[in-house]
């Protein structure tokens, strides 16, 4: 039987060998709505994600299943256009695939984003929120029954999920493009149902700020491996009981795709910041 380690280095290879040079410190995941980011990447090549072997396939609408390697400027990253879900069916393992492979091609820091629902009604559809913490309501863990010493300790602490520098110049590139960009708690259950009014109430005294069905999985896994995260959520919705409006996956994807262009842009200035930073020597 294939171990954990062996898909991951093979679908690594694979994507090695179809993208070669690779020589990139920076990966990102492109929540539901949010994947039109990597089509304004210069200079891009991409593999579909079908063509790698282990790669689970996606199967949401507006996540098109695909890597793309290409430039923010003059900074080289490597985009995730389409996750995957527990929701889907996928095991834990399958969900935080794309992540292990990412780690194994060399990568080093990991923006992560999603589309969420606002628990706290001071943030409004539209409005991006930079994950400061996050609660994690699945009932599962990438974790468990992951035994690989390379990968990192199977105790990870997770005392500071998301990078504080990364969040520092997150906030201040933010500032710079006069965009607003809320902090939060997001908390995480496994849909793909939208939660009842109950639920938001319970999730709000929690300390929740947003909801959403993706991401901790997977930073889970990225800071076992030493990776430095940074996620932020687009907020696309109000959660049950905050507005009168039924919820439904096309909202979801029309709300993200309104942000695109401040998106874009607080994406590329975070990004240069962080490989100046690297560049420099500075911690």
């Amino acid at each position: 039987m294939t171990s954990s380690r062996q898909r991951i280095s093979k679908a690594a290879l694979a994507v090695r060998q179809t993208l070669a040079p690779l020589d990139i410190q920076t990966g990102i995941i492109l929540g539901s709505g949010l994947g039109s980011l990597a089509n304004q990447l210069k200079a891009r090549r991409f593999i579909e994600t079908t063509s790698i072997q282990h790669w689970p396939r996606s199967t949401v609408p507006g996540h098109s299943g695909r890597l793309v390697i290409g430039y923010l400027e003059s900074v080289p990253v490597i985009a995730l256009q389409g996750r995957v879900h527990y929701y889907e069916g996928y095991s834990m393992e399958q969900v935080v695939f794309p992540v292990r492979v990412l780690g194994a091609l060399g990568i080093k820091n990991m923006i992560i984003t999603n589309a969420a629902g606002a628990l706290n009604p001071e943030l409004r559809p539209g409005s991006l929120m930079l994950i400061a913490d996050h609660i994690n309501l699945m009932g599962d863990n990438p974790l468990i029954g992951f035994i690989d010493p390379d990968s990192g300790s199977l105790f990870t602490d997770m005392s500071a999920p998301y990078d504080p520098e990364f969040r520092t110049i997150a906030l201040n590139a933010a500032k710079t493009l006069n965009i607003t960009l809320n902090q939060g708690v997001l908390a995480v259950t496994t849909g793909p149902s939208y939660e009842t009014a109950a639920e938001v109430r319970m999730l709000r005294t929690l300390g929740g700020d947003a909801v959403c069905m993706s991401t901790v999985p997977e930073v889970i896994a990225a800071v076992q491996m030493g990776l430095r995260v940074l996620g932020i959520s687009c907020i696309t919705n109000m959660a049950t009981g905050l507005s009168s409006q039924r919820l439904s996956h096309e909202e979801v994807k029309d709300a993200a795709g309104r942000t695109e262009k401040i998106f874009f842009n607080l994406i590329t200035a975070i990004v240069q910041k962080i490989d100046s930073n690297e560049g420099s020597g500075d911690s």
